[in-house]
């Protein structure tokens, strides 16, 4: 399956992967020779530690380079007033609550802080739609429906950060 990525995002990813290969990868390096210098490897959590980091660091350059190879270049053609990728939605649930969403592709969503993807079962129900329209959300297990009471184009924010994994 092929990730469904903005040119935003792939140029986030690939900052990302310069920064790790410039930067990052020095220092990673350097923390396993001063390590190493220690003596006794077999006792040497420092040294250990190092190489993890340094593993870490090359596993997430391979990991976003593979995203990049084998990704779905989208773009967002909705109209202003509809909701779409980096817009803000507020919604109203049956129950009367009231949240407020950021529309963003799979690599940036985050629920915890309000960034769903267009993916989600709530995403994917409210791509296209305007405010003042009714949704069905099918989550598999359940539905509800929701009301979008306002949508705003915030654009991607510095904020959105990719996921880690």
């Amino acid at each position: 399956m092929h990730d469904k990525l903005t040119k935003s995002d792939i140029e986030k990813m690939e900052q990302e992967i310069e920064h790790r290969k410039l930067v990052v990868r020095k220092e990673a390096i350097e923390a396993v020779k001063e390590a190493r210098a220690q003596g006794d490897l077999s006792e040497n959590f420092e040294y250990y530690a190092a190489k993890q980091a340094k593993n870490q660091n090359e596993s997430r350059i391979r990991y976003l380079e593979n995203m990049i190879r084998t990704a779905t270049v989208i773009e967002d053609r909705s109209r202003e007033d509809e909701v779409g990728l980096n817009k803000r939605v507020v919604v109203e649930f049956e129950e009367g609550d009231t949240e407020e969403y950021k529309i963003v592709t799979p690599v940036r969503g985050n629920s915890l802080k309000g960034l769903i993807t267009f993916e989600s079962p709530l995403g994917a129900a409210l791509m296209g739609k305007k405010a003042g329209d009714l949704c069905f959300v099918d989550t598999g297990s359940t539905s509800y429906t929701v009301k979008i009471l306002s949508v705003e184009n915030t654009g991607e924010e510095e904020t959105d950060e990719l996921r880690k994994y």
